[in-house]
């Protein structure tokens, strides 16, 4: 029996917490072989996400412009790939001064600065490229969400080139890539600032600069409901979500190759799951005790909230301290989304509360299980990610909006913009 068979053998057994058992240590090429096989694993699961914020986005938005949020979700998932290979990957990655790495193309010969070269290094190259590539796609999808029903399309995907070629590389560079944050101590394990955080405050960015949709704000201060399409299409995307999370958290630990990485990732599947389901009862509690009622659409947010929360530190947390992670998550989600309307900031789906403020919660957070984390330190991070990505995110917004221009005609988005971008509707069975 081969060594591989072996560790895949003694596999379950770390799992189910028989780690203690002896066993041979797996040598380097096995090593090697797990770790990659868990960046392509985790990496797709991911991936998957993109279906999840694609259903989640259609189900909440009105009929008339479910195709165009198909469309927006498959096009930037694609431009977020070309863009990460083209120039993004090795601007995070490779020979980062402090500020910013390569503005070469990536090929699955260059190196691991941290690890050395693909024949020497604990992981493949590829796979930690498609790890982090579909990392960079989920910053782009949060901001999808936040801009519906008024955003060109064209325009969209060109703020994407910018967002996932250079914005989220860039201060990514800063802590995963080695550069300034991680030299004065910033910790986020797996994005809750440096992916959430940088999607949300592009959302909140753009949403500020576009103006919320017509009708939704009136001049008495009161806020017209614009109910989604297809909330089980929501519900359904929500979970894909939550499971795509487990690749995301999971993934992060960066390495499958012993009984200790094993149980890590075992630990931060729990963690995640619980926070989570913190964020979900909270909201629900929330929406009954505000309301009278059950709102599905805080307790689904009060998932991804607590999900988004758990994030930055997945790993250390005790469960009960995920579960109060995640639950404050869900809380911050409730209370947020009604004050973004309070300055009539138009966010479609929640994707500023959810990613943005509950992702600062969950940064802010890391100190109450992590030793290694400072307040700080912390904050540090927050500030210098969040200025860095609203100031160019604006630059960006207005070049496109007094360029090609940002918004569809009122006419399009009375209308729909089914039909004005892309020509057909989702439900042509039905009337809007």
């Amino acid at each position: 029996m081969t060594k591989f068979y072996k560790v895949l053998l003694l596999l379950p057994l770390t799992v189910f917490g028989f780690a203690s058992l002896s066993y041979a240590a797996p040598d380097a090429e096995t090593a090697y072989i797990f770790n990659s096989f868990s960046f392509l694993v985790h990496g797709f699961l991911v991936m998957l996400m993109a279906a999840g914020f694609c259903m989640l986005e259609t189900g909440l938005v009105r009929a008339k412009n479910a195709v165009v949020q198909c469309a927006k979700n498959i096009g930037l998932y694609s431009i977020a790939g070309l863009m990460f290979a083209f120039v993004g990957y090795n601007l995070m990655y490779m020979d980062v001064s402090g500020w910013i790495g390569s503005f070469s193309v990536w090929g699955p010969s260059d190196e691991l600065k941290s690890f050395g070269g693909e024949n020497d290094s604990t992981y493949s190259s590829g796979s930690d490229w498609f790890f982090q590539m579909v990392f960079c796609a989920t910053a782009a999808s949060i901001v999808s969400g936040a801009v519906a029903e008024r955003v060109k399309l064209k325009s969209f995907f060109v703020f994407v080139v910018l967002l996932c070629g250079f914005i989220y590389p860039i201060q990514g560079s800063w802590s995963w890539g080695g550069g300034f944050l991680s030299e004065a101590g910033f910790l986020d394990f797996a994005g809750s600032s440096i992916v959430h955080g940088v999607g949300g405050w592009a959302a909140l960015t753009g949403a500020i600069i576009l103006g919320a949709r017509k009708g939704k704000y009136s001049d008495d201060g009161s806020v017209t409901p614009m109910p989604g399409s297809n909330l089980p299409l929501a519900t359904l995307g929500t979970f894909l979500l939550w499971f795509g999370w487990f690749g995301f958290n999971g993934g992060s630990q960066l390495a499958m190759g012993t009984a200790a990485d094993v149980t890590a990732i075992s630990n931060i599947y729990i963690n995640t799951n619980l926070a989570a389901a913190g964020g979900v009862v909270v909201a629900i509690v929330l929406t009954m005790l505000f309301y009278k009622k059950t709102d599905l659409t805080m307790a689904l947010n009060g998932a991804l909230g607590g999900l988004v929360a758990i994030t930055a530190e997945p790993l250390a947390p005790s469960p009960m301290l995920a579960i109060f992670i995640g639950a404050v998550g869900g809380l911050i989600v409730v209370l947020t989304i009604p004050m973004l309307d309070k300055f009539k900031i138009d966010d479609v789906v929640g994707a500023i509360p959810v990613h943005l403020f509950a992702g600062i919660w969950g940064t802010i957070a890391v100190i109450f299980s992590n030793s290694d984390a400072s307040l700080s330190a912390q904050l540090y991070g927050i500030f210098a990610i969040g200025a860095f990505t609203i100031i160019v995110s604006a630059i960006a917004w207005y070049i496109i909006k007094f360029t090609i221009g940002i918004r569809v005609t009122p006419e399009e988005e009375m209308e729909g913009m089914d039909m004005s971008e892309v020509g057909m509707e989702a439900y042509p069975d039905f009337r809007k």
